[in-house]
């Protein structure tokens, strides 16, 4: 076996071993082993759906699933996409849609989902209100339990997320969680959901290639 081929043995079996610790906290919960099948299985969901929200997610992103819905008669609910003085509107929409499509920062071996919130719009909407929720995680989100996935949050997610927004904070010039005060400060908020909310729908699916920041 070459690197890569070893490589995605191992994202494979953390996956699998993921999923079934997502499964007995309540989840429904799939190991897909590549970005093409994860598509074809969000797109699949939408298929169902009329109004469908989208968290802000790179990975999600990733997988052109707003490209490809685009003219199919969906209500697009995506305050990325949206000018500033609608967001809030659309951020209030995604928390009621049919369909709820999310990435994540970190995902336990133990079966826990943790994300940097940077609005609260993701917490809220994967806890309360949509009909339907649907989480994808590349593997190289997954961690062995919280502490490391606060760890891998401060260190990777916050910084390159800083960067990527073009905000004004030391990690978004070092690249290193510098533990700042600065106004733009994006790692203030966590959330850890440790079991399946009662009355959520929450799907997670665990893609055996690395997805997303």
């Amino acid at each position: 076996m070459d690197r890569l081929e070893i490589g995605l043995w191992h994202f494979e079996q953390r996956g699998k071993r993921c999923v079934e610790a997502l499964r007995k906290n309540g989840f429904d919960a799939l190991f897909l082993p590549d970005r093409e099948s994860a598509r074809d299985r969000l797109l699949a969901e939408c298929e169902k759906a009329v109004s469908i929200g989208f968290g802000g997610s790179m990975t999600v992103g990733e997988l052109g699933i707003h490209e490809a819905l685009a003219g199919k008669g969906k209500r697009l609910l995506d305050h990325g996409r949206v000018p500033a003085g609608e967001k809030a509107a659309v951020r209030h929409e995604e928390l009621t849609c049919d369909l709820f499509l999310s990435g994540t920062n970190a995902v336990t071996l133990n079966g826990c989902l943790v994300n940097l919130d940077m609005n609260g719009n993701r917490t809220n909407a994967m806890t309360f209100g949509p009909k339907k929720i649907m989480v994808v995680a590349g593997a190289n989100k997954i961690v062995a339990d919280v502490a490391e996935a606060i760890k891998r949050i401060k260190s990777v997610a916050a910084p390159r997320n800083a960067r990527r927004l073009q905000l004004s904070t030391p990690c978004a010039v070092t690249g290193l969680c510098e533990e700042c005060s600065s106004p733009q400060r994006i790692c203030r908020v966590y959330s850890i959901i440790e079991r399946k909310p009662p009355n959520s729908d929450i799907t997670v699916i665990v893609c055996g290639e690395p997805m997303g920041l």
